[in-house]
């Protein structure tokens, strides 16, 4: 996935008058009236006929349903209405309703974005990351980073681990040290602080990238997109647990003036389709992962599983990077407070 960029534009608006503009403009929007008949249009992350597309329009499906097919929702394919560097700023100006996105794209401008995404050496599985969006007050606190800039987001989409792909046997964390790897987002910053030397290339130049042996070792995507696109051919490792990303979450992000008009019933139809699609996302991914790492060990692909311990005792450096990723932000320093202090009930932290 490419790195999204906002806008000079946008940033402007963010400042204290800016935001003020913004939200006075907004303001005149009428509430839809009970009963009636809404249409949005929503871009999403991925292109078209890939698993997670399907999934989208999974979604759509079900906040159809719940509304009795008053809400519909027009899914586009990623860049289908404007590239996917656009969408903050074009869903926010209202030229469409709503995005699916990936929130460590906006972490460099709106430092939150950094854990409302993915947490490097942080958390081992959604379930736990799923607890702080829903029990810990993660929703809220990701609602607060949007709403500035005239958002609101609605919810994550939460998956496992996604791998480490390897021209070169690793076998220990102090190993990645000294290579040349493709990450972005959060994850830029901490394998950086493991000694990897970063290139945040498109997700399109992974594979060429691995195979003229620009890079030693890359993320990408999870395992069935991975073996689809054949990385298979031009990495014959794998490394496991994926400590670069060992969760994620995507997000539902819509124009917050077009979603405070909306009806109750729409709001919740919403939120609890996207609880439901990332649960059976997930489910599907756990099938998918099995399937997918036998298919590369058919394919003569080593699989390297890393040390516990030495993943643990890694995490204790990986936080320094956390917290130097954080800055200086209050929002992003009380989400990483909250995310840590569950770590530590969880036992990830001592």
């Amino acid at each position: 996935m490419t790195k999204i960029n906002i806008s000079r534009r946008s940033l402007l608006q963010l400042t204290a008058g800016g935001i003020a503009a913004v939200g006075a403009s907004k303001l005149a929007t009428p509430a839809i009236a009970q009963g009636s008949k809404v249409s949005w249009r929503i871009q999403s992350l991925w292109d078209g006929g890939t698993t997670p597309q399907k999934y989208e329009e999974m979604f759509v499906q079900k906040v159809a349903e719940k509304t009795g097919g008053a809400f519909e929702l027009k899914l586009f394919s990623a860049g289908q209405i404007v590239p996917p560097a656009q969408s903050f700023d074009a869903v926010r100006g209202g030229a469409f309703q709503m995005m699916k996105t990936f929130d460590g794209y906006t972490a460099g401008k709106i430092p939150a974005h950094a854990f409302t995404s993915t947490i490097p050496f942080g958390y081992k599985n959604s379930q736990d990351y799923a607890a702080w969006f829903y029990e810990l007050g993660g929703l809220e606190m990701a609602r607060e980073s949007y709403a500035p800039a005239g958002l609101h987001y609605i919810a994550p989409t939460i998956y496992d681990q996604e791998p480490i792909h390897s021209k070169v046997e690793i076998r220990t964390v102090a190993e990645f040290s000294g290579k040349k790897g493709r990450f972005t987002g959060l994850a830029s910053t901490v394998m950086g602080a493991f000694g990897v030397a970063v290139t945040p290339l498109p997700t399109a130049e992974v594979y060429s990238a691995l195979d003229k042996g620009l890079i030693d070792i890359a993320d990408r995507g999870d395992l069935q997109a991975n073996l689809d696109a054949g990385l298979a051919e031009v990495a014959q490792f794998i490394i496991l647990p994926g400590v670069h990303q060992p969760t994620t979450a995507t997000s539902y992000v819509a124009n917050k003036a077009a979603f405070d008009a909306l009806p109750d019933d729409f709001k919740k139809a919403l939120a609890d389709a996207a609880k439901e699609i990332s649960d059976k996302y997930q489910a599907n991914k756990t099938k998918t992962d099995a399937s997918a790492l036998a298919a590369f060990k058919e394919k003569g692909v080593t699989v390297i599983e890393l040390d516990e311990g030495d993943v643990a005792a890694s995490r204790l450096k990986a936080v320094e990077a956390w917290r130097s990723a954080a800055k200086s932000d209050a929002l992003a320093n009380k989400i990483l407070d909250s995310q840590i202090e569950q770590m530590k009930k969880l036992g990830l932290l001592a």
